[in-house]
């Protein structure tokens, strides 16, 4: 079964057309900002268009804008081909792809947060989260290591404390989607934030689809 997996929940912006393992198209672009403008050319240069039985997508945490580029993608194409669209979590993305290239049994992903804060959460090597993720401040995060190397695009903000730290840079990429178990991609395709979100109505209330 083809699946289509759509990461833009960070500083990259990136697809993979995926049967089962196999990765059959792939293209990923570290673009910042500009996700919206981005994707849908990435998707249609995809073997058939990218057109698959199923769509991934990454749900966050991570950029507000970002997720929400890639969940409406998913959605709009789920609806579009009467396919089912589900998401995963960043940070079990990052983790996976990292256990792949290291021996490490446990590590801890550290994403870029906004406001001068980090995603941080452990990961032990079959996937298992040790800790539940959340938004730290970088000298929280520094503590919330106990040990374990920190993988992620938010890893800057722990060195600029401890620069002898190791440290793993890296951003999720839809071509490592493979690797999750089954239990970690069966999200609702909905934004998960980490944090409250900016966006506020008249008043000071959080829009509902905003929420984390």
């Amino acid at each position: 079964m083809r699946t289509l997996v759509i990461d833009t929940a960070t500083a990259a912006c990136s697809v993979a057309l995926l049967e089962g393992e196999r990765v059959i198209g792939h293209a990923h672009d570290v673009v910042g900002r500009g996700h919206a403008e981005k994707l849908v050319p990435m998707i249609a240069a995809l073997p058939d268009g990218g057109r698959a039985a199923r769509i991934l997508v990454d749900c966050g945490p991570g950029s507000f804008t970002g997720i929400r580029v890639g969940i409406a993608a998913a959605r709009g194409l789920a609806l579009g081909w009467g396919v089912s669209a589900t998401g995963y979590h960043s940070l079990a993305l990052v983790a996976a792809a990292a256990f792949a290239m290291r021996t490490d049994e446990a590590l801890t992903v550290v994403l870029e947060g906004g406001h001068g804060e980090v995603f941080v959460q452990a990961f032990a090597r079959d996937l298992t989260p040790l800790s539940p993720f959340a938004s730290m401040k970088p000298d929280a995060a520094l503590a919330a290591l106990e040990g374990r190397v920190a993988v992620g695009n938010g890893v800057r903000w722990l060195t600029a404390l401890a620069p002898d730290l190791p440290v793993v840079e890296a951003l999720p990429d839809a071509s490592e989607a493979w690797r999750l178990p089954q239990e970690l991609v069966g999200l609702a395709p909905r934004p998960v934030y980490g944090r409250a979100p900016d966006a506020k109505l008249p008043g000071g209330i959080t829009p509902p689809e905003l929420a984390a």
